[in-house]
């Protein structure tokens, strides 16, 4: 087992690790930008290195910085948590080279499943049902015009190095393609440096589902079951629950077996989700694969009594897995609290907290960094916590987050507590009648 992890992240889930890494014994350090030298998980990590200034490309996404911080402390792992080096194959592959174990997928499966056209490609052969579209990336316009027109309108135009919405574009009619065209690859070379182009044909009104998996270094494979996480704001994930109110069993069995034969075709290692489109039909189809740690992870946790975190490090350091699949035996939602004003377009609000009192209680779980008279700095994503909520039913879970987000006082800044308290008592949302357009008619 590894003696010392370097927590290449920042904020709830460098925290997260870090109390995980205390129960395994294991020493941690904490890496910051000067944004964040006042942050809990600088405070509650055994050694903490400041990498930079605010910036992320200066501090977070600075990789010789952080390899530098892992080989003065004596670090022999490395944990990225989500969201900024998490699936990067040049920084897993740099850690290998200076003999730091990465805590997550090899540079291969990063590299396989990152671009999402030579993904899709490896699910067809795998077998795992996928969106007609196009075979590969798109050689231009006209390429995308003939594809489109094979597999019918709508078609979704997509950014094979894409990620959070940037580079797509629904597409309803031909009199549309050439706009949308010009536009999404100016969008993906803008942001990935990289205006390579996929077609699939466009679900309307889907489920977005996805399946935990973890993978061992011995060719093991289990699922953990599913999270419905189709309320969403441009692209971006609000809510998430476990089960899925529109799952059945016969669909779960289906759908994690489509999961596992994923993750054998990329030989994958650690924990990470196979993300799944589901039409009214209940059929699915393959969207992506995560080779991360999700930030939902914590529903999945609660229905199964399972430390995904412990996992992952346990993985990482050579130990199989049980090969066991899981099933939900409770019902878990997940509530992102972000530092955003709900009655403004969702703009960020960063600035001090001034009051804080957190809800507690049987089956109510945060995941959180920050406290009374901490700064949210403008730098990184709005995200300053999770509150979970775990019960025998749904009905009680929605009950249980009603009253835990009545107890949730966050002063000084605002957030999504508002949004998250009507969603709550929103009759579509307490029937489970929800897909992704959910947002889009709902009103605050």
């Amino acid at each position: 087992m590894f003696k010392k992890i370097l927590i290449a992240n920042r904020g709830e889930i460098a925290l997260r690790v870090i109390r995980t890494c205390k129960e395994m014994n294991i020493k941690t350090v904490a890496v910051y930008s000067t944004a964040d030298k006042d942050s809990l998980h600088v405070r509650f990590a055994d050694e903490a290195v400041c990498i930079g200034p605010p910036p992320s490309p200066q501090s977070y996404l600075n990789i010789p910085s952080i390899i530098a911080a892992a080989e003065i402390t004596n670090a022999d792992a490395i944990h990225p948590g989500y969201g900024f080096l998490s699936e990067n194959a040049n920084f897993s592959r740099i850690c290998g080279e200076h003999g730091i174990k990465f805590i997550g997928a090899s540079p291969e499966m990063i590299d396989g499943m990152g671009d999402k056209a030579s993904a899709k490609s490896t699910m067809i052969k795998a077998g795992v049902p996928c969106i007609p579209g196009s075979e590969g990336l798109l050689k231009d316009l006209d390429d995308a015009k003939k594809v489109a027109k094979k597999i019918k309108y709508p078609v979704m135009m997509k950014a094979t190095a894409g990620g959070g919405g940037k580079g797509m574009r629904v597409v309803w009619s031909e009199d549309e393609i050439e706009e949308h065209w010009e536009s999404a690859t100016k969008e993906a070379k803008a942001s990935f440096g990289n205006d390579g182009m996929y077609m699939e044909k466009f679900i309307e009104d889907p489920r977005h589902i996805e399946i935990q998996i973890v993978g061992d270094q011995f060719g093991n494979y289990c699922h953990l079951s599913e999270r419905d996480c189709s309320v969403q704001r441009r692209h971006q994930k609000l809510v998430e629950e476990t089960p899925s109110p529109f799952m059945t069993d016969e669909l779960r069995d289906r759908m994690g077996e489509a999961a596992v034969k994923a993750a054998a075709a990329v030989n994958y290692e650690g924990a990470g989700t196979v993300e799944f489109l589901v039409d009214k039909n209940r059929d699915f189809y393959f969207m992506e694969m995560n080779t991360r740690i999700q930030v939902e992870h914590p529903i999945t946790e609660e229905v199964i009594n399972y430390d995904l975190i412990w996992e992952q490090i346990k993985v990482a350091a050579g130990v199989p897995v049980s090969g066991n699949h899981y099933f939900p035996q409770m019902h878990a939602i997940e509530c992102r609290i972000n530092a955003e004003d709900p009655y403004h377009d969702f703009r960020p609000s960063p600035g001090c907290i001034t009051t804080l009192h957190t809800p507690g209680g049987h089956g109510v779980r945060i995941d959180s960094h920050i406290y009374a008279g901490y700064c949210i700095p403008p730098n990184y994503d709005s995200m300053i916590g999770k509150l979970i909520t775990v019960a025998q039913t749904r009905e009680e879970a929605i009950a249980k987050m009603r009253r835990a987000l009545d107890e949730y006082v966050i002063e000084g800044i605002k957030t999504t507590i508002p949004f998250h308290r009507k969603l709550m008592d929103d009759p579509a949302f307490i029937k489970g009648n929800y897909t992704t357009k959910f947002m889009e008619t709902f009103e605050l």
